[in-house]
Formats: C-alpha cells, sequence, structure tokens
C-alpha cells in the first residue's frame, strides 16, 4: 500500500487566528504582494490585515484586481506587480479565484515561463515562493491543495496546474473572514466542498508504484482521505443549509470552514472526479459558477455509478444524518441521492443543465472535452467512456431521476 498526505507546512484554523497574519507573512519575506479583489479590499476586516502587514514588512504591493475563474490576463497583471515590488512572499486574502491566481503567480515568479508551460500534472520542476493563503469562502480548499485551475481563451475548458509545489506553504482559516460571504456565493462555495467531499470518498481505488507520489498528484481514494472526508460530509451536511439562510450563523459558520479544510485535505490526494471534469467544459461555455456547476452535476454522475458505490453512498446517507438502521445499501443509497436533491434545491442550484443555459446539441462535444482531462475522469466509480460521460450529461440535461422520493418517515 502506497499513500501520502499533502499540505501546508502549517495550518491554523478558528476564530480569530487572522490576527497570525502580519508576523507569518514576516517571517516569510519582507517584499510582499499581497492577491485579493476589490470587493474584499473595500471591508474592514481585510483591510486591516493589509494595514497590519504593512507595518510588518519593508514593501508590500497589492494586485486586488482579481476576476472570476483566473484568465490569463489576470496573471499576467499579477506577475507585473509582484516584480514591481520583488516580491519574495505572496499572501492571498480571499476565494478559491485568488488562492489560484496567488499560486500560478508564486509559479512563474520563481521558474519564469508563461501558466501553458505548467499545464498539466507535475509540470512544475520546485518549490516557489512562499505562500500564505487566507480562505473568505468555506468551499474550494485552495489553501490545502495542489491544484490552480486557470481560464485560457485559446482552449474551450477549463485548465489545471497540478503540483505537489503549489501547495500554500501557510493556510490560516478564520471563520470570521466569511461572515461577510453574500448567501449565493456561501451556497456556491459550500456545496463545491460538499462535492469535494464526496468525490473524494467514492473516487476510485487505484494501485500504485513507488514513483506515482511523486510524479503523480491525484492518485484515488485511500483510507486518510476517507477519514477526512467524512468528517466534511457530516459537517458541511448538517450546516450548509443553515448558512445559506443565516449567514450570521457563527456555529455553521464555522462548521463550515473546518467541513471545507477536512474537504481540501481529502481531495489534495484522492482527487475530484466527474463532476469536476464535466463542470469545465461547461462552466467555460456558459460562464456559471464553478460550484454551481459541479454541485448541479454531482447526483447525476453517483447515480451513474450507483452500482460500483452504493455502499459508500450508504456509508454517507448516514453520516449526513439520515436514519438507515433497517435499509440495505442500495435502499439507504437511494436515501442519500434523494436527500442530495433536496440540498441542492433548498441552497439554489438549478437542477439541470438546459436552466443554465446549455444546449443539448453540446452534449456530446462536452463529454469528449471533459473525457481528455484524465487526472479527473480516472477517479470517478463508473465507466469513463465518451459515451458514459455523454449519459450523465443527458441525464443532467433532462433533469432524469430515476430514484423513489423519501417518505415523511425516512426523512
Amino acid at each position: 500500500m502506497l499513500e501520502t498526505v499533502r499540505g501546508p507546512r502549517q495550518l491554523i484554523v478558528g476564530e480569530g487566528v487572522a490576527q497570525n497574519i502580519p508576523r507569518v507573512v514576516a517571517e516569510c519575506g519582507s517584499r510582499v504582494l499581497i492577491v485579493t479583489d476589490r470587493v474584499l479590499l473595500g471591508q474592514p476586516s481585510v483591510a486591516e490585515i493589509v494595514a497590519a502587514v504593512r507595518e510588518k514588512v519593508a514593501v508590500v504591493g497589492v494586485f486586488a484586481d482579481a476576476t472570476p475563474d483566473v484568465p490569463l490576463s489576470d496573471v499576467d497583471l499579477a506577475v507585473s506587480v509582484a516584480a514591481e515590488v520583488d516580491a519574495d512572499v505572496i499572501l492571498a486574502i480571499g476565494g478559491g479565484t485568488v488562492i489560484d491566481l496567488a499560486k500560478i503567480v508564486g509559479v512563474i515568479r520563481r521558474h519564469g515561463g508563461t501558466p501553458r508551460d505548467f499545464y498539466g500534472e507535475s509540470k512544475v520542476p520546485g518549490p516557489t515562493i512562499p505562500l500564505v493563503a487566507v480562505p473568505t469562502t468555506s468551499g474550494t480548499g485552495s489553501e490545502l491543495t495542489p491544484v490552480s485551475v486557470l481560464t485560457d481563451p485559446d482552449r474551450e475548458l477549463k485548465v489545471g496546474v497540478s503540483s505537489v509545489h503549489i501547495v500554500p506553504d501557510f493556510a490560516i482559516v478564520d471563520p470570521e473572514l466569511t461572515y461577510s460571504c453574500p448567501a449565493t456565493v456561501t451556497a456556491h462555495s459550500g456545496i463545491d466542498a460538499f462535492c469535494h467531499a464526496v468525490e473524494s470518498y467514492t473516487a476510485r481505488p487505484r494501485p500504485h508504484g513507488p514513483r506515482d507520489p511523486v510524479e503523480q498528484v491525484f492518485l484515488g481514494r485511500n483510507s486518510i482521505t476517507d477519514h477526512y472526508a467524512l468528517l466534511a460530509a457530516e459537517r458541511i451536511a448538517r450546516s450548509l443549509p443553515h448558512v445559506v439562510k443565516d449567514g450570521g450563523d457563527k456555529e455553521a459558520r464555522a462548521d463550515m470552514s473546518y467541513g471545507s479544510m477536512l474537504a481540501g485535505l481529502a481531495f489534495a490526494h484522492a482527487g475530484t472526479a466527474a463532476p469536476h471534469a464535466l463542470q469545465y467544459p461547461i462552466g467555460a461555455a456558459t460562464h456559471t459558477p464553478h460550484g454551481l456547476g459541479v454541485g448541479l452535476l454531482l447526483p447525476y454522475a453517483l447515480d451513474a455509478a450507483r452500482d460500483a458505490i452504493a455502499d459508500r453512498l450508504a456509508i454517507l446517507a448516514g453520516v449526513c444524518g439520515l436514519d438507515v438502521t433497517d435499509a440495505s445499501d442500495a435502499e439507504a443509497a437511494d436515501m442519500f441521492l434523494t436527500w442530495l436533491d433536496r440540498l441542492l434545491a433548498d441552497i439554489g442550484i438549478p437542477a439541470t443543465l438546459a436552466d443554465i443555459g446549455v444546449a443539448r446539441a453540446d452534449l456530446p462535444r462536452f463529454a469528449e472535452m471533459a473525457s481528455g482531462v484524465t487526472r479527473l475522469v480516472q477517479n470517478h466509480p463508473g465507466s469513463t467512456d465518451v459515451a458514459s460521460l455523454n449519459a450523465i450529461l443527458e441525464a443532467a440535461w433532462t433533469g432524469d431521476r430515476t430514484r423513489r422520493v423519501l417518505t415523511p418517515e425516512q426523512r
């Protein structure tokens, strides 16, 4: 058995831990590039962090123009600001877009070249400059993972840079920084985190040779990732609907921060699967939020693979609070998938691809494109040929549901 655990040099999580950011940054370097966005920069909590960092280090450059999905134009601009201040450390304060941007800037700052030089797995030749990642949403887990997802205008789907060398050096996860997160962003980032947990837990286990943990990034599930994934699913399942309805629910906010963090630790090794691979071309075509897309696709991908993972779906049902005492694995799997439908509806995730403007005629092309995202598709526990991926998309477009509805006693 070969396993590996990937994560930051130090993970600091809990209410109030943001006060440690200036010291941690100053210990990493003296010429800081801060990556964030305009909305966050205008918030008092983030403005205070920036001001405190300025007092601790010699030079600070701020790139606050990060835009969704990390277009390559943002990378060029941020790299220019890093060069202007001769940055030797990066502080990223924001959601997954901001942290993914900071990761690729660190790569280019240390190794030169362009983002296209590093597309795929394990193309980054060595460590980058230190990165301190501070999430302001509970969802992407980017502060813990070896992945940066970018949008290349010359390609019809998002692209990933995957390398153990781009895991942030420090992750500072403070639920207090998520209190101002809008309901829609909370829903989309939160369901993304739930997808990370479920896709990691149901990922195909794969045999490995001794070189694989170094040459590959996503390796499929193992007992360690199972542990993190189930803890994440439990916290997110009980708190996501509450925090979407009441962003001031501090207990639910803390649950979501912990759940997102745990899910990030799970998929940093296990990887995500078909919902994420299929979202790449769909997200690029529709310009819809990443979390919305993967959340929409998750039940259809799980339904397609249910024969292979009924036992795992049954365990997820229990973890998510359903009474499966007298249920068979198949019955409990049905219960979980029906519960998932209801969760998605409750937090405002559309039910079908047609609802987000996907043309049915484009489905075969999207399936073909997603089939090429090998690092994700190989984790899917069901069939992964183009026809099978297209069948998932067809079901997601029509909203076809074969699952029975839970009775009141089963809820």
